[in-house]
């Protein structure tokens, strides 16, 4: 049995020593860890293999088989994001606001880290790599809690970057990983308030809701995608359905994937047959409402359900509206609050639609594959908020921080 306490004893005191890390020391980290995930690749490999065939042996989904797969061109992209988030300026200790006071007091408001983040996700790899990252270069300790199905693959990678930051000098507890499955040792960790600081679960909407609701550390909910693209009465009909099959079948598997189409009655019959005949090679199943089965003979009967469902497979719903705000509407009904686009030439249209949608990022004419940290510049992201409060839409450096008040005087007393 994982004991816990230990661990997060361990945290604490890896937490003081990070501190006191300079910048360039957190870089030289960094590409040091990139370049040993590099350099002992096969080792991870093989170590993703066996969580493959199990995967494989126990039915898994082949969308979540691609989250999974660990490839050498997806560990020389997890390395590139390590050497990216070295290569970010370091906002700790950046001064965020500075002002004196009447009675001589001068108030500085300086960015911290937050301190112990605790991390729980599911089989995607490649977020152990990330979460290190951003955690370590914005001064904070990570303890993260992977899924099953991804054990041996978090194991290997972990244990990759550990010893480079015992090579390096530094506590190597400023990462450490769960090992123990056992759902009880997960809930466990959820009420670890003494020692974590916060907690960013990653995965499905059953994992999101679960830590919501049995945590007692802060959380910031991440990740479920029932993300939309709007073709507008305007559209560039040819760009309209680069963009969709783009955002559906790019990747599936993902949480920027288009899973909802939203289509104006006005140029549903010159868009929806060209949408059909670029998706066709893809196999898409499509599940529309009736004005969307006027037009292709094949589409199935779209439910309510249909309309609020992260697929994360080759399957698409597609409504039909009578004008903007319908859209609007719809999207603002089912969504998650994640990622939306609309896809016109009015620019009246895309503005109402940019401002009235409530998402963590709304777009115009441009597919929703590119809500990602690494696309927005941020280097690897921790996750992407669909949340108001701290921090929303891809979690970079700056989400992982905080910030306290320097107060400098000669004297003051208050009266």
């Amino acid at each position: 049995m994982t004991d816990l306490q230990d661990m997060g004893r361990r945290a604490a005191a890896a937490r003081t020593l990070l501190g006191k890390l300079s910048a360039e020391e957190k870089n030289k980290a960094l590409i040091a860890a990139a370049d040993a995930l590099c350099r002992r690749s096969e080792e991870i490999l093989a170590a993703n293999e066996k969580d493959m065939e199990l995967a494989k042996k126990n039915g898994m989904k082949e969308s979540l088989q691609d989250r999974l797969r660990l490839t050498q061109e997806r560990i020389r992209g997890m390395a590139e994001g390590l050497r990216q988030v070295a290569g970010l300026p370091d906002c700790i200790g950046e001064v965020l606001e500075e002002f004196d006071r009447p009675n001589g007091m001068h108030i500085q408001k300086v960015r911290v880290p937050i301190g112990v983040i605790g991390i729980i996700y599911e089989a995607r790899p490649n977020v152990t790599a990330d979460a290190f990252a951003l955690c370590f270069k914005a001064g904070n300790v990570s303890i993260l809690k992977g899924g099953s199905d991804a054990l041996q693959s978090n194991l290997a990678i972990v244990k990759v970057l550990r010893e480079t930051l015992k090579e390096c000098g530094i506590q190597s507890d400023a990462l450490q990983l769960i090992e123990d499955t056992d759902r009880s040792v997960t809930v466990e960790f959820m009420k670890m308030k003494e020692y974590v600081d916060l907690l960013i679960p990653r995965g499905s909407a059953g994992l999101i809701r679960s830590v919501v609701e049995n945590s007692t550390i802060p959380v910031i909910e991440t990740g479920t995608g029932n993300c939309h693209v709007y073709v507008d009465q305007s559209a560039d009909t040819d760009m309209a359905a680069k963009i969709v099959y783009n955002a559906k079948t790019q990747r599936i598997g993902v949480c920027n994937a288009c899973e909802s189409l939203v289509v104006h009655k006005n140029v549903r019959k010159e868009f929806l047959p060209k949408l059909a005949q670029i998706l066709a090679p893809k196999y898409v199943e499509l599940r529309g409402d009736e004005g969307a089965r006027e037009v292709l003979a094949d589409c199935k009967t779209a439910t309510e359900e249909d309309y609020g469902t992260e697929y994360l497979d080759y399957i698409l719903s597609i409504k039909t509206v009578d004008s903007l705000e319908e859209a609007i509407g719809h999207i603002n009904r089912y969504g998650t609050r994640h990622s939306e686009c609309i896809v016109t030439k009015d620019k009246e249209a895309a503005e109402k639609f940019l401002n009235e949608i409530d998402a963590a990022c709304v777009y115009w004419n441009v597919s929703t594959r590119f809500t990602d940290g690494f696309e927005f510049g941020f280097g690897a992201e921790i996750g992407i908020s669909t949340q108001k409060l701290h921090a929303r839409g891809p979690m970079g450096l700056k989400e992982l921080t905080s910030y306290k008040y320097l107060i400098v005087g000669n004297g003051q007393v208050r009266e």
